[in-house]
C-alpha cells in the first residue's frame, strides 16, 4: 500500500487542522492506520491508531481529548482531526499502515509510511 499525507500548515495556538492520508495499492481496508510525528531533534513518536474496521482507536496521552483519528475505507483515506493545537504539537506528521495491529506505538512495527506533512503551531 502507498500512502500520501497532506493537510499540514501553519496555525495559531488553539486552532485546528485536519490531516488526510490517501492510500493506493493493496486494499486499504485490510490495514491498521497510524499517525506519528517527529519534531526537530526528536525521535518519531506515536500519535494515534485506528483499527482496520474503525472499531478501535488508541491515542498518545499528549493528544488524547484533542485529536481524533478516523477513516473512510470507501475513499481509501484516513484522517487526523487536530484541535486545541499547542506549539509543542509542531512536527512533521506521518501516516503509516500495518497489516496487524501489534505494537502500535512502536514505529518499527509499521511497514508502510507516507512522506510526511509539516504542522507548525505558532504561539
Amino acid at each position: 500500500v502507498q500512502l500520501q499525507a497532506s493537510g499540514g500548515g501553519l496555525v495559531q495556538t488553539g486552532g485546528s487542522l485536519r490531516l488526510s492520508c490517501a492510500a493506493s495499492g493493496r486494499s486499504f481496508r485490510s490495514y491498521s492506520l497510524g499517525w506519528f510525528r517527529q519534531a526537530p531533534g526528536k525521535e518519531r513518536e506515536f500519535v494515534a491508531h485506528i483499527y482496520w474496521s474503525g472499531s478501535r482507536t488508541t491515542y498518545a496521552d499528549a493528544v488524547k481529548g484533542r485529536f481524533t483519528i478516523s477513516r473512510d475505507n470507501a475513499k481509501n483515506t484516513g484522517y487526523l482531526q487536530m484541535s486545541s493545537l499547542k506549539p509543542e504539537d509542531t512536527a512533521v506528521y506521518y501516516c503509516a499502515a500495518q497489516v496487524d495491529a501489534t505494537r502500535i506505538q512502536d514505529r518499527n512495527a509499521w511497514g508502510y509510511w507516507g512522506q510526511g506533512t509539516l504542522v507548525t503551531v505558532s504561539s
